[in-house]
């Protein structure tokens, strides 16, 4: 366990997300070898199946993310206020409250995943693998929650080591399997779906059993299971406004997957591409915001309204220092990394790629700033602006796919994010500033 109440703010950020940054760059590099194994192995066909459901697999595992991270907020302000009772009972609530939602949510999405697929424009030679991929993604969503609650529980407690062990566990056992199921038993894209599933599942177990045995704060009983309505009312709300935020964010994307469906094979294969790349790149923005949101919540339960704004402010920086390093590979490195991710030489798919980046990239700091910020106000208590900020990439990604994508074809798509990043940051900026919490700490520091 790690207080995050006390000490040095730039040494306890930067120990705490450490180990999320290392988890997270263990999952980008499985993302990159399943699209490098899924290439090599399958071809370029089955890349681009896969490809295509990645948008809707990000909306659904999104949701389910946001919100568990969500009830580890909740959990993180009892742990600082030092009310273990409440602490229990809001762990116990994370995990009956997750296996619920999530049982709802795979029974509905397994209805209409192919009218959805059909919906999003995916090419009928692609719709076959697409459906047999995503379906059993889908399948094993309860095991994943459960898996996203236990790592989320931990970080509440200032534990983000733990969790990146087992997702190291995890990361391992995906690849071992992806080079089972499809080259020495050859189940297809089936295969890859297989063993992320499987993998989940040892990781969850592996998890569950640890943290019992390591960390008697998380030994919860059925007294702590009782419906507690206004504690059930602060999990579900901070979990949802979490949730949806994510969701908001990926209908956009969703939105946009559908005109780039249209474009054919080879703009498929290459956003997707461009896209796992981006997700890199971007990845130690969700670092800082996962951070955020235990270190905000930690100091609102303890309330250290100081230290909350030095840590937003010290994590904006270092967010800054990260985008500097991406606009220098995506105009350096890029275009050999899409060549070894597609095992291929195809120069439309690379060109594109590397330009989608090279756009993108440039406005990095924007999305750094954007995403710190929603983490943050969500662990101070603000649930609704970090919603409203997602509802403008919402409505900016679908006015731009009916706009700007048929005048300026992919174009559109390249500068559809950059253009709504400018929008979203201002409603988070002010609400911020004007925050309590936030503003408080402001007065400490003058005074």
């Amino acid at each position: 366990m790690k207080d995050l109440t006390r000490g040095s703010i730039t040494k306890l950020i930067f120990w705490f997300a450490l180990p999320v940054f290392i988890g997270s760059l263990l999952q980008m590099t499985y993302n990159l070898v399943d699209t490098k194994i899924i290439g090599y192995v399958l071809g370029e066909s089955s890349l681009a199946a896969v490809g295509s459901t990645n948008s809707v697999n990000i909306l659904v595992i999104g949701f389910l993310q946001g919100l568990t991270n969500g009830f580890a907020v909740i959990a993180s302000q009892f742990f600082g206020a030092g009310d273990t009772a409440n602490f229990k009972r809001a762990v116990a609530g994370s995990f009956k409250y997750g296996i619920i939602v999530s049982a709802i949510l795979t029974g509905v999405v397994l209805v209409f995943l192919k009218p959805l697929l059909l919906l999003l424009n995916t090419p009928e030679e692609l719709l076959k693998e697409a459906y047999d991929y995503i379906i059993i993604i889908f399948a094993g969503m309860i095991i994943l929650m459960l898996y996203n609650v236990c790592a989320a529980i931990l970080r509440s407690i200032g534990d983000s080591f733990t969790p990146l062990i087992f997702l190291g566990i995890s990361v391992g056992l995906n690849i071992g399997g992806d080079i089972l199921f499809l080259k020495v038993i050859p189940m297809g894209v089936r295969g890859a779906a297989v063993a992320t599933v499987l993998s989940q599942f040892i990781a969850l177990v592996s998890c569950l059993i640890y943290s019992y045995k390591r960390y008697e704060i998380l030994w919860i009983s059925r007294k702590d299971f009782r419906i507690d309505s206004s504690l059930t009312a602060k999990l579900m709300s901070t979990g949802c406004s979490m949730g949806f935020m994510s969701s908001l964010v990926s209908i956009g994307s969703v939105t946009l997957q559908s005109a780039i469906n249209a474009f054919g094979q080879d703009i498929i294969l290459a956003h997707t591409t461009a896209r796992r790349l981006s997700e890199l790149f971007m990845m130690m923005f969700g670092v800082l915001g996962t951070t955020m949101a235990t270190f905000c919540g930690q100091n609102l339960g303890a309330g250290k309204y100081d230290r909350i704004r030095k840590g937003i402010l010290t994590s904006i920086l270092m967010g800054w220092v990260w985008c500097a390093m991406t606009i220098l590979a995506s105009y350096t490195v890029v275009p050999s990394f899409i060549r070894m991710l597609i095992s291929s030489d195809n120069r439309k798919v690379i060109d594109t790629a590397a330009l989608y980046l090279r756009v993108d990239s440039l406005l990095y700091f924007v999305t750094a700033m954007i995403t710190i910020i929603r983490n943050s106000l969500q662990g101070i208590g603000d649930r609704l602006t970090p919603i409203i900020s997602s509802g403008i990439e919402l409505a900016g990604k679908v006015i731009i796919t009916f706009t700007l994508v048929p005048l300026m074809g992919y174009w559109g798509v390249i500068l559809s994010e950059p253009i709504v990043w400018v929008f979203m940051v201002i409603p988070l900026i002010v609400q911020l500033v004007k925050n309590p919490a936030y503003a408080r700490g402001k007065t400490v520091n003058e005074q």
